[in-house]
């Protein structure tokens, strides 16, 4: 198979791993200050922990399918 046999279960953990990086890092370290008129200044908390949830969950579930299936 082109890219190997497992190329899903990378990619599901690489998006998921970074869907949870980047909303911790956007709740926890927001901007100075807003780029544009009408930009928020932080990131609407529930979304981004539901976000960064959703993440966590994908890349687990990418792990688990690499260890156990592999």
């Amino acid at each position: 198979m082109f890219l190997g046999e497992d190329l899903l279960a990378w990619l599901l953990l690489a998006f998921g791993g970074a869907m949870f990086v980047g909303n911790v890092a956007a709740v926890f370290k927001p901007r100075a200050a807003p780029r544009e008129d009408g930009e928020l200044t932080h990131a609407p908390k529930a979304r981004s922990l539901a976000m960064a949830s959703l993440g966590l969950v994908a890349s687990l579930w990418a792990l688990f399918t690499l260890i156990v299936g592999g």
